[in-house]
């Protein structure tokens, strides 16, 4: 939809986003390589893929069903991150700021998802 995904900023805070959930998954009990952490890290980067990957569809109507997946997965991060912090995986204190990435990045998403949704409605009506 735009010229380059590189130009929002919602992409550039979800890519480091996802960078924040490898470094934040490193220390996880090997038990959990393939459970919660594999998890979290696919979620992670699905929210700047789905950017991306959504950024190159010819429609708004696309480019919307790519964000809302985007959305979906930033939720269920946010989730994790929770959960990771109840079983003990990390503490507070080293779980409050990506749980605050996350939130970021929620809001952004939101705030583009609003915006495309009237560009949509304007296709729609213009079709």
């Amino acid at each position: 939809m735009s010229p380059d995904h590189r130009q929002l900023r919602v992409f550039h805070e979800a890519d480091a986003l996802a960078i924040a959930i490898y470094q934040h998954t490193r220390e996880f009990p090997r038990d959990e390589w393939f459970g919660l952490r594999s998890q979290m890290r696919r979620a992670a980067v699905s929210v700047p893929c789905n950017i991306v990957e959504g950024n190159a569809r010819s429609s708004a109507r696309d480019y919307l069903r790519f964000l809302y997946i985007a959305l979906g997965s930033c939720s269920e991060l946010q989730y994790l991150v929770t959960l990771a912090r109840d079983l003990g995986f990390v503490n507070e204190k080293n779980s409050m700021p990506v749980a605050a990435q996350c939130g970021s990045v929620a809001r952004q998403l939101h705030k583009l998802i609003e915006r495309m949704e009237t560009i949509a409605t304007g296709q729609s009506e213009k079709n």
